[in-house]
């Protein structure tokens, strides 16, 4: 599995102390990308206005769509960055998880209002053992023996209390099987989270 590119310095300084800048700067660009999208049809592009933490360096994250009730409306990520700054990485995947989600039809201009969004920012992930993942704190992407299917699981979900259960949840994503040779790997992430 490929490393990406990691987003925890730049210069003398941690991912921590950039993102902390970002807290609401970051749920926000994820609702002005769908609410443009959905509204317009148009893809907004990252001005130059925003942080450069977002807009100098790339990273992987995961867009989550819930509804102001906490029903989930849509969540689609990257494991890896797959555009050249954080900012479009979050454009993308806020678009993806409102329209993409194969779970659910794409949002309405009508549920706009009543939704709520938060962005994931990833480490990059680091080959781990069964024994030393904890859901509470680690995400998990377990790998096929070829390389070719991959699974993830976000870390802190409700309902996820045990590495069993998030391995199992991550492994049927990917279509492996139970007893099937794989490699595992665990990561952390930064959430950002509109105010409620």
């Amino acid at each position: 599995m490929a490393e990406p590119q990691s987003p925890r310095s730049r210069g003398n300084e941690t991912l921590s102390s950039h993102l902390l800048a970002d807290e609401k700067e970051i749920p926000s660009l994820a609702r002005r990308a769908v609410e443009t999208f959905v509204l317009e049809r148009r893809v907004i592009k990252p001005t130059p206005t925003l942080s450069p933490f977002l807009t100098e360096q790339s990273s992987a994250c995961f867009v989550t769509v819930r509804t102001t009730g906490g029903e989930l409306r849509g969540c689609i990520g990257t494991i890896e960055p797959e555009r050249s700054t954080l900012a479009e990485e979050i454009v993308a995947n806020a678009i993806n998880a409102a329209t993409r989600d194969p779970r659910f039809l794409p949002i309405s201009d009508i549920e706009l209002p009543s939704l709520h969004y938060s962005v994931d920012v990833l480490y990059p992930p680091e080959p781990t053992r069964f024994e030393d993942l904890d859901p509470s704190i680690f995400g998990v992407v377990i790998v096929d023996r070829l390389g070719v299917r991959r699974g993830l699981l976000l870390p802190d979900i409700d309902g996820i209390e045990t590495a069993d259960q998030q391995v199992q949840i991550a492994a049927r994503k990917a279509g492996i099987a139970p007893h099937e040779p794989h490699t595992l790997y665990r990561f952390r992430v930064q959430r950002f989270c509109e105010s409620a």
